[in-house]
């Protein structure tokens, strides 16, 4: 059997080349594409619905959208627009997002393993075309249900793949969701934990851990240059490192090292100040924590994540050239 390979797309590329990239990748045999929703720069929903109208096997995910700004009545008629335009290939990937942007646009975390329960919960029954009353702590519905005059009537084959990092966002997981969507930036014995919180959470719901589908962002900089992959990657983590502490407490990286980037860069971060800070990330944690260098060092360090469970990479390409990077985890 071929191994399964997807591809993450972000907004280091032009949409419409996005559309380009997508339908090589199908070509070359990659099970899925994932848009990120992560920064105040690219909504995940317009680009998966331009992929899934111009392919027709590849499967389409969110990687992942926030549980906080969509209501949950938009949430859900937004995934059964979605597979009428891709019937049984969209994934839904969703997370708890992030401090300090969450914070920085109003939005107060609190309690995200509740918050994240109830969304899944009823997110759930209503792709399940159910009637729904639920009343909870952050969500309130009453006999709401998708109302599907002209069209399919019959539940949707959605999955729901939580976006976890902690601990305790893990082991819910496990519980309560079809799979997680495994962080990038963090090395691939991260997973080794996470498995086990995970199963943890599975078990609560009588299964376990290899019931779940196990995914995971791979950063991921191919040139046969080696030096000039590594290069590449220095500027993503510099801006990662700063704007996503949660990523950089998971990868272990030293928080006075966070610290004195975060001195330099400004929200958003400037080119210039991105190359003033990149010295401080070393090459032992790109390779430590990413899938950089020439092809036959990014297949090596990907097989590493999955002899540590990941089941699925979905892979980030950091500038030059995508179809490269395609071509080196090719299936077909």
């Amino acid at each position: 059997m071929p191994e399964r390979v997807a591809l993450y797309l972000q907004d280091a590329h032009d949409l419409r080349d996005g559309l380009d990239y997508v339908r090589y990748a199908e070509q070359r045999g990659f099970e899925a594409v994932w848009q990120a929703e992560s920064r105040l720069v690219r909504d995940a929903i317009v680009p998966m619905a331009a992929y899934a109208a111009v392919t027709e096997r590849i499967k389409v995910g969110s990687g992942v959208i926030n549980n906080w700004t969509r209501n949950i009545g938009l949430l859900a008629a937004t995934f059964l627009t979605l597979d009428d335009l891709a019937p049984g290939r969209v994934i839904c990937g969703i997370g708890a997002w992030w401090d300090p942007l969450a914070r920085n646009v109003g939005i107060e975390r609190r309690k995200p393993l509740t918050a994240m329960r109830e969304t899944v919960e009823v997110l759930r029954r209503l792709l399940n075309m159910e009637r729904v009353t639920f009343h909870g702590e952050f969500h309130h519905v009453e006999g709401i249900e998708l109302d599907v005059v002209h069209g399919r009537r019959e539940p949707r084959n959605v999955p729901i793949m939580i976006g976890a990092t902690g601990g305790k966002m893990m082991e819910l997981t496990g519980e309560i969701a079809d799979g997680v969507v495994l962080n990038y930036c963090v090395p691939p014995e991260y997973n080794d934990e996470a498995l086990e919180q995970l199963d943890r959470g599975a078990r609560r719901a009588g299964r376990t851990v290899d019931d779940l589908d196990r995914p995971q962002l791979v950063v991921c900089s191919v040139d046969p240059d080696h030096d000039k992959a590594i290069d590449t990657t220095r500027e993503l983590l510099t801006q990662y490192m700063a704007q996503q502490p949660h990523i950089a407490k998971a990868s272990g990286v030293s928080p006075d090292v966070v610290a004195e980037i975060q001195s330099i860069l400004g929200w958003p971060a400037t080119h210039e100040q991105i190359q003033k800070a990149k010295h401080l990330v070393p090459e032992e944690l790109i390779l430590r924590i990413t899938a950089s260098g020439t092809p036959e060092e990014a297949r090596a360090k990907v097989d590493e994540y999955r002899k540590h469970g990941c089941t699925c990479p979905i892979l980030y390409p950091v500038g030059g050239d995508v179809r490269l990077l395609i071509d080196t985890f090719a299936q077909q």
